[in-house]
């Protein structure tokens, strides 16, 4: 953890973005699959309603922008576009447990990544805990009762880019010296021009099923809930990694991994098989001894700094 950051405000942040997170996975597949609403064109209203909320955080003095330069945060934009957009499609096209699971394999590939693209070491320990999640994800993947080979796809490109993004906003971070908000500022409004370009080539923007279609007042209520939560998220993501690290926000994300996945069982009635049930006590056991393995060694590096003279 950053020097200088509390422990009861890193609390609060990590139960802020447990609630948001979990909240809004169930309110999106909710909207997926009982009013149909069309993914990209949420994930528009997402962006939207974070710059938005963003420009109310500045209102009220809560940060002051810095400027950067817009090729400063244009790789950050991108990466944002693609992390929310795979993982709402690997949402719309998997059942919850599938899609839960394979967001797993985000702590892998960040492992992957950083010791490839950055040079980072990592103990042997920690790299074989990786085996069994991964071998985890993949059965529940291949005897998921509603196996969908494009909602895999979708999921591959997620976590992928999903760890790409938290690496670089980590990095980004540090180097412009920024804070979350800060950072944010300018890469919402950047990713939602970009994504308004996309969508009227996928989607319907009028009538039946697009965007200003027409909607019943609650679905429009619960779209806009959507992103209000959405913005909960994105913020909270940012200062979670921005103070302490991308591994740690995902050691973190293994709570919210357990009780999405017990959510999904019982409001959306997935099946489940007793391989699925075998791959996801796989996964679970290869998360809880990298957890124990990284919570080791933090406690170790400690330990020699207060014995250092």
């Amino acid at each position: 953890m950053a020097v200088g950051v509390g422990s009861w405000r890193l609390g609060l942040g990590l139960l802020g973005n447990l609630g948001a997170s979990t909240c809004i996975v169930f309110l999106n597949k909710w909207l997926y699959v009982r009013t149909g609403f069309p993914n990209l064109s949420l994930t528009l209203v997402h962006f939207a309603a974070t710059w938005l909320g963003l420009g109310l955080c500045q209102a009220l003095g809560l940060f002051s922008p810095k400027r950067l330069r817009p090729g400063q945060v244009l790789p950050l934009a991108l990466s944002f576009c693609g992390f929310v957009v795979f993982t709402n499609l690997s949402l719309q096209s998997n059942t919850v447990g599938t899609y839960q699971l394979a967001k797993a394999m985000t702590t892998p590939a960040i492992v992957l990544l950083q010791s490839l693209a950055y040079g980072k070491a990592f103990p042997a320990r920690v790299k074989l805990t990786l085996i069994p999640i991964t071998l985890g994800v993949f059965l529940n993947s291949y005897y998921d009762v509603k196996f969908n080979l494009l909602g895999i796809i979708y999921a591959t490109l997620g976590v992928l880019v999903t760890s790409l993004y938290q690496v670089w906003v980590g990095a980004k971070q540090h180097e412009l010296q920024v804070n979350s908000m800060q950072l944010l500022y300018y890469q919402a409004p950047m990713s939602c021009g970009m994504l308004l370009c996309i969508v009227p080539f996928f989607e319907p923007i009028f009538g039946e099923g697009g965007l200003f279609g027409p909607w019943t007042p609650s679905a429009v209520f619960l779209v806009l809930l959507s992103g209000v939560i959405a913005f909960m998220v994105n913020l909270s993501i940012y200062w979670i990694i921005g103070n302490t690290s991308p591994v740690t926000y995902n050691m973190f994300g293994h709570f919210k991994f357990c009780l999405t996945l017990m959510g999904g069982y019982i409001l959306f009635k997935d099946p489940l098989s007793i391989n699925q049930g075998l791959g996801i006590t796989c996964t679970l056991f290869g998360i809880l001894a990298y957890t124990h393995f990284k919570l080791s060694e933090q406690d170790g590096s400690k330990s020699k700094l207060i014995q250092r003279p």
